[in-house]
C-alpha cells in the first residue's frame, strides 16, 4: 500500500488530537529549537550549551566503575542514599550555612530539573500564579503551566545588573500569587544577589506568605565573593524549597544528579510524587556524587579558578569589539547586548551562525525580559574563546558596512 503526503498528514493531525492541549502547545525549548539549526554545520564554535568542558574527575568515575564491579546495581531508599543525604546536609551547612536534617528534608533527585518539577507540582493548585524574575532558565515557565499554574514574569535589567528588585516583585503580586522562583546566580545572565540585596526580598515574600523555590545550581560558581542562599537569610528557611545538584561545579551533567531540600511536610509531599514517577535516582550516579562531595573540592576550586580567567576574557573581549556586557558574578554565562546593532535578538542569532559560524543562543529564549542580548556559555576553552570573538568583532564590522 503506498501512502501519499496528504494521508501521512491526516494521521499526523489525528494523533496530535489525542494530545493533552496544555502540553500540545507549548513550544519547545528556544535553546533546542536554535541548536537544531546548528547540527551538521562544520566548524561551528558553539557557546551556546550551559555545560562544563571537563570531564567528570577520575575518581569519581572510578567510585562508579567500582560499586558496579561490586554489584551495587539495587534500589536505593526513594529519597536516596542515606550517607548520601548525610553528605549534602553537611556540605550545605559548611559552605553556605544552612541545615536539613538528612532524615526527612532531603530528596536525591534526577537532575536539578527533577527537584523543580516535583517542587512545582507538590506546591501549585490550579490558577496559582508563579512569580518568575526574567531572563530566566528556559523550564520554568513550561513545568509551571504543565502543572496548572500561571506563569507571570518580572523583569530584570542590565542597569540593576539583573538583580531582582523588592519593589518589582511587590508590582507583580496579586491574591493568586503563591511561589517565587529564583535562580541565583543566574542562567542566563550571571547575575547574583547578595544578603543586602536578598533582605528587602524576604519581606516582600513574608508581607504576601509565599512560597519560594531557590535554584541554587551555580552556587559554587561564583566570583569575587561568596553565593549567599536565600534559606540562609532569616526567617526564610521554612518558606524556602532549595534545589541544587552536581552537574554544574562537578561536571557531572551526564550523571542527572540533583537534591532538594525543603520543609519536611513539603519534602514528604514531594516524595509521593518522586516514588510514583522514578522511585529513586540511580544508584551508581549516588555513589558518584557522594565520592565528588567526600574527594571533589580539588578539581571543583580548579574549574572555577579556570571559569574565572575564560570570564574575564569574554566580558573585556565584548567590550573591545562594541557590544556592552554587564560583569557577570556568577555561572558561566555573558549576556551581551546587541541592541546596536539593530537586529533583533533572533536575527543576530540566527545570521552569527550562518554568517560567522559562532552558535550562541538569543536572548529570546529566556523570556521577553532577554530581547536585546545574546547568552554565550564561557565554558570552552581560551582558544575557542578568542577565535569566538575574532568572529563575532568580524560579524559587527560586516554588520556596520552594512548600515
Amino acid at each position: 500500500m503506498i501512502v501519499n503526503e496528504d494521508t501521512k498528514q491526516q494521521q499526523v493531525k489525528s494523533m496530535n488530537s489525542y494530545l493533552a492541549p496544555l502540553v500540545r502547545d507549548i513550544p519547545p525549548s528556544g535553546i533546542r529549537k536554535f541548536f537544531d539549526l546548528a547540527n551538521g554545520s562544520k566548524d561551528i564554535i558553539t557557546l551556546g550549551v550551559g555545560e562544563p568542558d571537563f570531564t567528570t574527575p577520575w575518581h569519581v568515575r572510578e567510585a562508579c566503575v567500582y560499586s558496579l564491579e561490586r554489584g551495587v546495581t539495587a534500589y536505593t531508599s526513594n529519597a536516596g542514599m542515606i550517607e548520601l543525604r548525610e553528605a549534602i546536609s553537611q556540605y550545605l551547612h559548611e559552605s553556605f550555612e544552612v541545615g536539613y536534617d538528612p532524615q526527612n528534608q532531603i530528596i536525591v533527585t534526577v537532575g536539578g530539573s527533577e527537584a523543580i518539577d516535583l517542587a512545582l507540582r507538590a506546591l501549585i493548585e490550579p490558577g496559582d500564579e508563579i512569580l518568575i524574575p526574567e531572563p530566566c532558565y528556559v523550564s520554568y515557565s513550561p513545568i509551571t503551566s504543565i502543572g496548572g499554574g500561571v506563569p507571570v514574569g518580572i523583569e530584570t535589567y542590565a542597569e540593576d545588573n539583573f538583580k531582582l528588585t523588592a519593589e518589582a516583585l511587590e508590582a507583580q503580586i496579586t491574591p493568586k500569587s503563591k511561589v517565587l522562583i529564583l535562580c541565583y546566580p543566574s542562567n542566563p545572565t550571571g547575575a547574583t544577589m547578595t544578603y543586602e540585596d536578598w533582605l528587602p526580598i524576604a519581606k516582600v515574600v513574608e508581607k504576601h506568605d509565599l512560597i519560594v523555590i531557590s535554584d541554587e545550581i551555580y552556587a559554587e560558581l561564583t566570583y569575587n565573593q561568596k553565593h549567599v542562599s536565600f534559606a540562609a537569610i532569616p526567617g526564610m528557611m521554612d518558606r524556602t524549597v532549595l534545589v541544587s545538584g552536581f552537574s554544574k561545579a562537578f561536571a557531572m551533567t551526564g550523571w542527572r544528579m540533583g537534591y532538594v531540600c525543603a520543609h519536611p511536610d513539603i519534602i514528604a509531599a514531594m516524595l509521593k510524587i518522586h516514588q510514583y514517577t522514578v522511585m529513586c535516582a540511580p544508584v551508581m550516579g549516588q555513589v558518584a556524587a557522594l565520592e565528588a562531595l567526600k574527594n571533589g573540592m580539588g578539581e571543583k576550586d580548579r574549574m572555577v579558578e579556570s571559569y574565572n580567567q575564560r570570564r574575564r576574557l569574554i566580558v573585556q573581549g565584548f567590550q573591545d569589539i562594541g557590544l556592552q556586557c554587564h560583569e557577570p558574578q556568577g555561572a558561566f554565562y555573558a549576556f551581551p547586548s546587541i541592541v546596536s546593532t539593530g537586529l533583533s535578538s533572533d536575527e543576530f542569532a540566527q545570521r552569527l551562525l550562518l554568517e560567522a559560524k559562532v552558535a550562541a543562543v538569543p536572548g529570546t529564549a529566556f523570556g521577553a525580559g532577554g530581547e536585546g542580548f545574546l547568552r554565550c556559555s564561557y565554558a570552552t576553552s581560551v582558544a575557542q574563546l578568542t577565535e569566538a570573538l575574532d568572529r563575532i568583532g568580524t560579524f559587527l564590522h560586516k554588520l556596520k558596512q552594512e548600515s
